[in-house]
């Protein structure tokens, strides 16, 4: 079994003001800890910028112009109250979309297994006209679409464990019936969508959210009751992972209390639904997880994961 990582030393060059929570050190400690022997067996590829075409099947062409022009020369130019774009990140910007296009590649053609995209910015938030919450183009989103256009996957599933709400990827597709999108959360908490009640045009949309203070027997169950059946239900030709680390206990931005446990059994649960239905094909792509040592000790327990390790 294949597992490959990807990724690019361009994510330390998407600089955020100090004390930002989504900072060049989430990339640094994800790097270190998958340096380590365990990991030996990785493949490993850098992430490409991405074709502009692929960027259009999501987000609107004035849109990413607008943001590209945004970009300023020097210092930080802010988006919104928590959105910033500094001098350095239209490369990674482009680059983590592409290293999702990437790892859609390599799973679909059949030479790896699965695929990890450790990159930043995160996408989930960016909706299809409106960057947010540290979020500027919607990874998954256009991985999905990518395997759709390039591929012929006639359904892709979208799954996110982030501890906040994917908004983005549940706007892009709430009217379409061929992504399915679940996601387990806190609620209330930013971005304060993510509803039990909010179905899609196609009751495509799986939501699960979770109280504050709730731990791994809470989330668990919610996967196991609420998402794999809906999951086994759509038959996914690709199985996507937003994979967000920020329910782990010592996150600053959340209550969640998961522990690296909680997400290895997650990823294996995704894994076994992406072998019945997707031919084992899964996408990962980094999404939130904001203190450091449980950032980088959660995604060594999902990548060990996805090595079948």
């Amino acid at each position: 079994m294949t597992t490959l990582l990807i990724s690019h030393d361009s994510s330390l060059n998407h600089a955020t003001p100090a004390g930002h929570p989504e900072r060049a050190d989430r990339y640094r400690a994800i790097k270190a800890v998958l340096e380590d022997e365990q990991f030996a067996m990785l493949a490993r590829e850098e992430a490409p910028e991405v074709e502009p075409l692929a960027i259009a099947r999501v987000h609107p062409m004035p849109y990413v112009d607008a943001l590209r022009a945004a970009v300023p020369k020097s210092g930080n130019a802010r988006i919104d109250a928590d959105t910033t774009l500094s001098s350095g990140s239209w490369e990674p910007i482009l680059r983590a979309a592409g290293g999702a296009v990437l790892a859609v590649d390599e799973v679909m053609m059949g030479d790896a297994d699965n695929a990890f995209v450790a990159m930043r910015p995160p996408g989930h938030h960016a909706e299809t006209a409106t960057a947010m919450g540290f979020c500027f183009l919607n990874n998954a989103a256009i991985a999905a679409r990518h395997a759709q256009v390039h591929y012929g996957a006639e359904r892709v599933a979208i799954v996110d464990f982030d501890v906040h709400h994917g908004n983005g990827s549940q706007e892009i597709f709430w009217s379409d019936k061929t992504v399915m999108y679940c996601s387990t959360h806190e609620m209330p908490l930013y971005p304060g969508t993510g509803a039990r009640t909010e179905r899609g045009e196609h009751n495509n949309i799986v939501n699960a959210p979770l109280r504050s203070g709730s731990g791994g027997d809470e989330f668990r169950e919610a996967m196991s009751a609420v998402i794999m059946p809906r999951l086994d239900e759509f038959k996914p030709d690709l199985v996507v992972v937003s994979a967000g680390f920020d329910a782990h206990e010592r996150d600053p931005l959340a209550s969640l209390r998961l522990v690296e446990a909680d997400f290895a059994w997650a990823t294996q649960q995704l894994l076994e639904a992406a072998d019945r239905h997707s031919q084992g094909r899964l996408v990962s792509v980094l999404e939130g997880g904001y203190d450091l040592q449980g950032l980088s000790q959660s995604v060594a327990a999902h990548v060990k994961t996805l090595m079948r390790g």
